[in-house]
């Protein structure tokens, strides 16, 4: 017997990614035209990878305070 085991990738709208994130969704659309965020589309559905949004948001260090 064979178990093996698939993952769904699972996608998002721009709606949904935007009230997640708390960016806008014009904010997503501009990185989507300018390339810095890939979308797929079928039809006239756009989803988002949540994995490539969250790369859109960078850390800022933290620095000690003395």
């Amino acid at each position: 017997m064979n178990t093996t085991t698939t993952t769904r990738r699972t996608y998002e709208s721009l709606s949904e990614a935007a009230a997640r994130t708390g960016m806008s969704i014009k904010t997503l659309r501009r990185r989507i035209a300018c390339g810095q965020l890939t979308a797929y589309r079928s039809g006239r559905i756009i989803r988002l990878d949540p994995n490539d949004v969250d790369h859109l948001l960078a850390r800022i260090p933290t620095f000690p305070i003395q």
